[in-house]
C-alpha cells in the first residue's frame, strides 16, 4: 500500500473522527444540570420582530459549542487530562489545587487582594448596613451582618503556588476594619478560624462550607444573637454523598461524591407552606417548644446553616429574594449573610423599605453641570428614586445622599441600581436609591438631590 493511500485513509479517519459529533448531535442531547448553566438556544435566521438575525453565525458557533454529541464526555475527558497531568482547569470558573482541592474561580482576585473595592465603595456598604441596622432596631428587631468567607480564605495552603497574595488588603478586611465597632457585625472568618475543628470546613471540590463548618458559624451567630445554639448530638460522622459543584464543571460526566459531615441530632422544626428545596427562594419554619422569631436574608451558603438556624426559633423567614425586602419586619432577629465574593453587590439594590426621612441638609451650593442621572418609578407602596451623580458630589470618601421631594427629605442608600439603569453588570460607587412614600406620577423633575460630602460640604441638584 503506497504512502499516498495511508495518508488518504489517515485523513479521512481523522475528519470522519471530527464529524462524529456534529453528525450524532440530533440524537445525543446535551444537559446543562451539573454545570448549572443555562445552554445556547438554538438560533433563528429572524428576530422576534421578524428583522435578520446578524448574529445568527456567532449564536450558531455559542449553540453548536453548548450541543455536540458527547459534549460532556469530552470536556470530562479534557478536564481529568488538564488536572492530572498539568494541574489546570479547563474552565476559569474553576481553580485546580493541590491535594485535590478545587476552588470557585471568582475568587481569585479576593484570594489575591486585587481588583478591590474602593475606598469609597466600602463607605457605602458601611452606611448602607448601618441604615439596615437603624430600621430594624426601630421596628424594634435586632439586625446581625456577617460575610462568609471564600473557600480559600480559610484554606489557602491548597491554592496552586502561581496565586499570590498581595499585600494590600482585601475587600473581606477593608470591610471588617469599617464595621468592627458597628456592634451589628459577625467576622465569620474569625469564627471559623478559631473553630475547634480536626475535618476541614468546607468541600474539597465544592465552593461551599460543609455542614461542620455551617455548625460553626450558627454557634457563634446564635451567640450574637442572645438563643441557645442547636444541639450537634453526640458525635460527627462522614459520608461520600454531596456531588461538589466545582467538580461537576470540569468533570461533568463524573459523579464526583464529595465527603459531607452530619451528626447524631434529631431535628424537630418543620417547613410551613410548599418546600421544595433548600434552594427555595423563600422558606419558612416551625420549632416546637421555640420562642422568637428570624428573618434571614441568605445566598447558597444560607442552605447548610438553616436546619440549625431553624431549629431554634419557633418562626422563621429565609430568603433569597434581592432586593432585600424588608418593609414588613416587626420585631426579632434579623440576619444578612452573603459569601465574601458578593460583598461588593451590598452597593446594589437598595432594600426594599421607606428610607429614613430627616431635615433636609443646610448651607448646600448648587450643582449647575451635568452629569446627573434621576431615575423614578413606582414600586408597590413607594415611589423608588435611583440614580448616579457625578464627581463633583463627592470628597475623597463617601458622600450621604438626601432626596426630597413633596413629602419630606429621605435618606438614600449609596447603592448603583444596574438593572433599572440599563447597565447590567457595571459597579459606581456613585449611585443612590432610595423607596420613599408614593407621589403619583413622581417625575425626576419633581426631585431635589443632596449630597453631604466626608469633607462636610454639600452640594445640592433640583
Amino acid at each position: 500500500m503506497s504512502k499516498n493511500i495511508l495518508y488518504r485513509l489517515y485523513a479521512l479517519s481523522f475528519v470522519g473522527i471530527c464529524l462524529v459529533p456534529t453528525v450524532l448531535m440530533p440524537f445525543v442531547k446535551s444537559s446543562s444540570d451539573k454545570e448549572k448553566r443555562q445552554l445556547a438556544a438554538k438560533p433563528e435566521i429572524k428576530t422576534e420582530d421578524g428583522k435578520l438575525n446578524f448574529g445568527f453565525f456567532d449564536d450558531f458557533d455559542a449553540y453548536f459549542s453548548d450541543h455536540f454529541a458527547f459534549r460532556s464526555k469530552l470536556v470530562n475527558l479534557d478536564g481529568r487530562l488538564k488536572s492530572t497531568l498539568f494541574g489546570t482547569s479547563n474552565t476559569d470558573n474553576v481553580i485546580v489545587g493541590r491535594d485535590g482541592w478545587l476552588y470557585y474561580g471568582e475568587t481569585a482576585d479576593d484570594f489575591m487582594n486585587i481588583n478591590t473595592l474602593s475606598d469609597r465603595a466600602v463607605d457605602n456598604i458601611r452606611r448602607n448596613l448601618e441604615l439596615m441596622d437603624e430600621y430594624c432596631k426601630s421596628r424594634g428587631a435586632q439586625f446581625v451582618f456577617t460575610a462568609v468567607p471564600n473557600k480559600n480564605s480559610i484554606y489557602p495552603e491548597y491554592m496552586p503556588f502561581n496565586y499570590i497574595e498581595s499585600d494590600n488588603a482585601g475587600n473581606y478586611e477593608k470591610l471588617m476594619n469599617t464595621l468592627s465597632e458597628s456592634g451589628f457585625c459577625l467576622d465569620m472568618a474569625e469564627a471559623l478560624r478559631s473553630a475547634d475543628a480536626s475535618i476541614p470546613l468546607y468541600h474539597k471540590t465544592d465552593s461551599h462550607w460543609n455542614n461542620l463548618g455551617a455548625y460553626a458559624g450558627h454557634v457563634r451567630l446564635t451567640e450574637v444573637l442572645g438563643v441557645e445554639s442547636c444541639s450537634a448530638g453526640t458525635s460527627w460522622f462522614t459520608r461520600n454523598d454531596r456531588l461538589g459543584d466545582l467538580a461537576a464543571m470540569i468533570y461533568p460526566d463524573e459523579e464526583a461524591k464529595d465527603t459531607n459531615v452530619y451528626n447524631d441530632y434529631e431535628f424537630t422544626y418543620s417547613y410551613e407552606g410548599r418546600f421544595r428545596g433548600l434552594d427555595d427562594l423563600t422558606i419558612k419554619t416551625t420549632a416546637p417548644d421555640k420562642e422568637g422569631k428570624l428573618l434571614m436574608y441568605r445566598d447558597s451558603f444560607g442552605e447548610a446553616i438553616l436546619p440549625y438556624m431553624a431549629e431554634c426559633f419557633g418562626e422563621a423567614e429565609f430568603s433569597r429574594v434581592v432586593p432585600y425586602r424588608m418593609e414588613g419586619i416587626d420585631g426579632g432577629s434579623v440576619v444578612l449573610e452573603i459569601v465574601e465574593r458578593n460583598i461588593g453587590n451590598l452597593q446594589k439594590y437598595a432594600p426594599v423599605m421607606a428610607a429614613p426621612k430627616t431635615d433636609a441638609p443646610e448651607n448646600a451650593g448648587v450643582f449647575k453641570g451635568e452629569g446627573v442621572v434621576v431615575k423614578t418609578e413606582s414600586s408597590g407602596n413607594f415611589s423608588h428614586v435611583y440614580g448616579e451623580l457625578p464627581e463633583e458630589f463627592f470628597a475623597d470618601g463617601g458622600s450621604r445622599i438626601f432626596i426630597t421631594t413633596a413629602d419630606g427629605t429621605f435618606e438614600a442608600f449609596c447603592c448603583f441600581e444596574d438593572k433599572l439603569l440599563e447597565r447590567e453588570g457595571e459597579f459606581s460607587d456613585r449611585g443612590f436609591s432610595a423607596y420613599v412614600p408614593q407621589i403619583p406620577r413622581l417625575n425626576p423633575g419633581d426631585v431635589t438631590i443632596t449630597a453631604v460630602k466626608s469633607d462636610g460640604t454639600v452640594l445640592k441638584y433640583n
